[in-house]
């Protein structure tokens, strides 16, 4: 009997798949000891980013893509 592959959870709450099919994550760095971080360093750290395409195949699998 063949089984369903499920979502890893970690990675579903870590990562968003955009509307092209590319996938997103959250800056690291931006969490916490912000006070000795210069502002234009603190910018840089909103908002999503691209994964890498060298981990692209990893998080897809991660996901049940």
């Amino acid at each position: 009997m063949a089984y369903k592959m499920k979502t890893h959870k970690g990675a579903a709450k870590r990562f968003k798949v955009t509307a092209g099919g590319k996938l997103k994550h959250k800056s690291a760095f931006a969490a916490h000891i912000l006070t000795k971080k210069s502002p234009s360093q603190k910018r840089r750290y909103k908002g999503y980013i691209d994964v890498s395409v060298a981990d692209e195949r990893k998080v897809k699998r991660m996901l049940g893509m």
